[in-house]
């Protein structure tokens, strides 16, 4: 009876074989859950820069569809209307309730290929700021402008091209994304 006792337990050669075969699996599954995590942080970090860009763009749809007197380029006084066809990187136009007699009341969206940023002015030029977080590369902006004229049978319409690269360079995430908004005046151009 003593002796079947005695032979009830693990050997010392078993018990390592088991604690060995506990930590490869420990450690696969901890890597795994890692993996995950740093995957849940990048995809946190691009989705946050991804909000701010669309942000940016939709209050920019926004104000254009409310405003009027669109002026395309740099070229020329900004508060006369004028499309452009083969597209620029700048748009003028006068806010909703805005004055259009006054250029100061104006409000201007471009983009800079140096800071590659979109930016945007509420008074006339004088004072701008940026749309973009700085994780947002703008690599190329155009806006296409038609219907501007007073009274032609064409109701003003843009349309913005946005092409870039948005991530965040600590967690090593960039994705490249191509957007394209119109925005069609909503007072009649009669």
């Amino acid at each position: 009876m003593n002796r079947a006792k005695i032979k009830r337990g693990f050997s010392l050669i078993e018990m390592m074989v088991a604690v060995a075969l506990f930590s490869i699996v420990m450690i696969v599954s901890s890597t795994a859950l890692l993996a995950l995590v740093d995957a849940s942080r990048k995809a946190q970090a691009l989705q946050s820069v991804m909000n701010n860009l669309n942000t940016a763009l939709d209050g920019m749809v926004r104000a254009m569809r409310m405003g009027a007197t669109f002026h395309c380029g740099n070229i020329g006084d900004r508060t006369t209307p004028r499309d452009c066809v083969a597209g620029d990187t700048l748009i003028a136009f006068e806010p909703f309730g805005g004055d259009a007699d006054v250029a100061g009341d104006q409000w201007i969206y471009w983009y800079d290929s140096t800071a590659k940023r979109l930016y945007k002015s509420e008074d006339g030029g004088t004072n701008g700021y940026a749309l973009t977080a700085p994780e947002i590369q703008i690599d190329d902006m155009k806006v296409y402008v038609v219907g501007t004229t007073v009274g032609d049978t064409i109701q003003p319409k843009v349309v913005l091209s946005v092409r870039g690269t948005a991530g965040v360079e600590k967690v090593k995430t960039r994705t490249t994304f191509n957007i394209q908004a119109t925005a069609v005046q909503r007072v009649l151009d009669i």
